[in-house]
């Protein structure tokens, strides 16, 4: 019974350190679920709120406090309501999240056979996406495609997204190293005050992009500008080094990159500017991408 007594003594000692790393590991997965969708609002309003409670109790504003006490219930109702969209992603993504997977990211060679096939398909003024998953398990999505399992080549990527090809329409989902599936169908984005100008692809992408945490390059079919989707925002017009390099950044070490100035800064997409002080985007025409 030593032994044990020894570890129980050792355990104690190591229990608050076990203690605070699991829940700093909680409170920072909490937060990057959080900052990646428009829930972040949320909790800054319930911030707010809980700050003019404090400073009702601390001053003894009885009316304020008595106000703020007879209006929590119905807050919360009405929190539930309003912000029901935002709850729901957050639920998707508890239900998806693989939060201790490893993922095989692509090699840089890959990357750039993407990158690559998008300036053909860009000159040709062909439209492609192309969505990189990270964490959060998009399945769902791959399931309405066709599935590939094939290698990554410029070759096969144009060919795919070639006019009147049966998978030429929908999304091409690269994971793993390897095309997963192709002709896959995007959720839409919510965002009210998008460009008028921006078409379908760019919408899926920024739909794709607030459902999950993956990355989606877009190709316009309008103008070429190449773009990426991530965390909620819209980074509209890169050019093709620009393009590999925040890809590589982000897949490899899942840092998010700078400001995205191609969005409003509630994360719409409003087409001013972009991420590297380029030139101003062109405007996309089309109704459709």
């Amino acid at each position: 019974m030593e032994w044990f007594q020894r570890f129980q003594t050792i355990y104690d000692l190591f229990r608050p350190i076990l203690d605070i790393a699991i829940l700093a590991f909680l409170l920072y997965k909490a937060y990057e679920l959080l900052i990646k969708t428009q829930a972040a609002q949320l909790v800054k309003g319930a911030g707010f709120l809980a700050i003019v409670y404090g400073v009702a109790f601390l001053f003894k504003l009885t009316t304020l406090q008595w106000i703020l006490d007879k209006m929590a219930p119905g807050l919360f109702i009405a929190v539930a309501i309003v912000f029901q969209p935002e709850l729901r992603k957050i639920i998707i993504r508890l239900g998806q999240g693989e939060l201790f997977r490893t993922d095989s990211k692509p090699r840089i060679g890959q990357l750039e056979a993407v990158v690559t096939a998008s300036e053909i398909l860009s000159r040709q003024r062909r439209g492609a996406l192309v969505v990189f998953p990270r964490r959060v398990n998009i399945r769902n999505i791959i399931d309405t495609g066709t599935r590939l399992n094939a290698e990554i080549s410029s070759n096969l990527i144009v060919t795919i997204f070639e006019f009147d090809t049966p998978l030429h329409d929908g999304a091409m989902i690269i994971q793993n190293g390897r095309i997963v599936a192709a002709g896959c169908f995007l959720p839409l984005s919510e965002q009210q005050d998008i460009r008028k100008s921006f078409g379908t692809r760019h919408r899926a992408s920024l739909g794709m992009s607030e459902q999950s945490d993956a990355v989606i390059l877009v190709v316009s079919e309008e103008t070429g500008a190449i773009s990426l989707a991530y965390d909620a925002k819209l980074y509209y017009d890169l050019s093709p080094i620009e393009a590999t390099r925040k890809l590589r950044e982000l897949l490899d070490r899942g840092v998010r990159g700078g400001n995205a100035a191609g969005t409003s800064p509630g994360g719409m997409a409003s087409g001013e500017g972009d991420t590297a002080g380029l030139p101003a985007p062109a405007l996309d025409t089309g109704p459709v991408e």
